[in-house]
């Protein structure tokens, strides 16, 4: 065996670290390079009772098979306060739960704002002063089938789309999108924004619910499916889906509203963002199909509220891990900077948990002028996350990957044995409320909240494995 080894050509396989393996490039020495990390620290127990568990498998097979398989469609356009059953004085917002006294600059921006909007104060402070001895309630949108973008902060006078999912059942809600800049889920309250949500709840919605009901439901997987194939990723590069959305609309709102069609297409068309609100219903919806499978290791709900940053697992029910949001690395409008950003917000993660946004930014190249990078930065961030996640989408194909499906089912098992934590692309708001959007970034998740709901995964693997055994 010796002889043959030196008399060979040497077949080497390096591991880890690559300062070897450098080496043997240098040497024109042919390798396999594994590419194998070391699980986070601290968490090798519980990822060994974890694996174990004989529930694991046939959970995530089902979750994930669940999302992948959901039909999401627009079925409507209505009042937060019909769908939600929202009083007034209640307030939705982005992220895990939050007071008020740990709420950020734009979080407290958008939470003024509507304390505006809804007439519960005259003025900035006297909104503030209101929120702050407890006179408004708010809670997770997540907790009422709903997602936000950004501050996500949702109101009983605004419109939502509803999205139902076809397959599994369920439905999901989200609020119309307001465009960029100066806005309310980036924390603005001015007169303009003020002005511009009465006009969306006055015109806006009715509009787009009379349309929908003469054209019937739309199918969101197929126009999302149909953008990812135009140069879209879905979270922040919209533009092909909101001109396709556009043209399925266009002739039955002309239709409909033929006194306010010129207003309202326009505004839909000068919005290149608008589509995304819709297709994050699409994702929270299909997500949620794969809620409550015991034994499932599976994410079902990535989201930030400007403070936290937060994951829900399918195994796990409705308890959030949590850990620090991060600030996004990106670039910046104007003559703002890193001093001016506020840590990551919002609920627009659903998009990556379900396979597009960061996941799919192979497919989308233009991002990278948006949010910093290169071209091959893009690809690259869609490659590794195969390595998390569960599957890949089967409706959701990537051109420059061979129209290989977006990875999906982000698994904490995997997380935590790799040390990847999830791309994601998003926008930057000024951390001083009031301020709006200062800029669009990339930012990672902090390892935490993937250790944290490790840990608790592993728990309810004991609890079940001393059930079996009991019985």
């Amino acid at each position: 065996m010796t002889l043959s080894m030196l008399s060979g050509e040497p077949e080497v396989i390096t591991v880890g670290a690559d300062v070897l393996g450098e080496a043997l490039d240098a040497q024109a020495v042919p390798r396999v390079r594994v590419d194998w990390r070391p699980p986070m620290p601290g968490t090798e127990a519980d990822l060994a009772r974890v694996l174990a568990d004989p529930r694991r498998v046939r959970a995530n097979e089902t979750a994930v098979g669940r999302l992948v398989s959901a039909r999401p469609q627009l079925v409507g356009v209505r009042p937060a306060h019909e769908v939600l059953d929202l009083p007034r004085g209640t307030f939705l917002h982005a992220g895990p739960p939050i007071e008020w006294e740990r709420a950020s600059g734009p979080m407290r921006g958008a939470l003024i704002g509507a304390m505006l909007l809804e007439g519960l104060a005259a003025d900035a402070g006297e909104a503030e002063e209101r929120l702050a001895a407890g006179r408004a309630r708010f809670d997770s949108c997540h907790h009422h089938r709903t997602v936000g973008p950004m501050a996500g902060v949702v109101t009983p006078s605004m419109w939502m789309f509803e999205v139902h999912d076809a397959e599994h059942g369920g439905t999901a809600y989200c609020s119309l999108n307001e465009g960029l800049g100066k806005v309310l889920r980036y924390g603005a309250y001015g007169p303009e924004v003020l002005r511009r949500l009465r006009w969306m709840a006055e015109v806006l919605g009715p509009v787009l619910q009379a349309t929908l009901e003469r054209s019937g439901p739309l199918d969101l997987r197929s126009l999302a499916a149909q953008a990812l194939q135009m140069g879209d990723e879905l979270h922040n590069r919209n533009r092909a889906a909101t001109s396709l959305l556009v043209r399925e609309l266009a002739p039955d709102v002309v239709e409909a509203a033929p006194g306010h069609a010129a207003e309202v297409l326009r505004f839909v068309n000068g919005n290149d963002h608008f589509f995304l609100n819709a297709g994050m219903a699409a994702c929270k919806v299909s997500t949620d199909a794969a809620r409550d499978v015991p034994g499932s290791t599976m994410v079902v709900a990535m989201a930030r509220n400007g403070t936290d940053f937060g994951v829900q697992v399918s195994g796990l029910g409705d308890r959030w891990f949590t850990g620090p949001a991060g600030v996004p690395d990106g670039l910046y409008l104007g003559a703002y900077g890193p001093d001016d950003a506020n840590p990551d917000i919002g609920d627009s993660t659903i998009t990556e948990t379900a396979g597009l946004g960061g996941f799919a930014m192979a497919a989308a190249p233009a991002i990278v002028r948006f949010v910093g990078g290169d071209v091959s930065d893009a690809m690259a961030a869609t490659r590794s996350m195969y390595e998390i996640t569960l599957a890949e989408h089967p409706a959701y194909q990537i051109p420059g990957l061979d129209f290989r499906g977006t990875p999906v089912g982000v698994d904490v098992t995997l997380v935590a044995r790799t040390g990847l934590l999830p791309t994601v692309n998003t926008g930057i708001a000024g951390r001083v409320a009031g301020t709006g959007q200062v800029g669009a970034g990339l930012v990672s998740p902090p390892a935490s909240a993937f250790t944290s709901a490790l840990a608790a995964l592993a728990e309810a693997a004991a609890v079940a494995d001393h059930e079996h055994t009991a019985s």
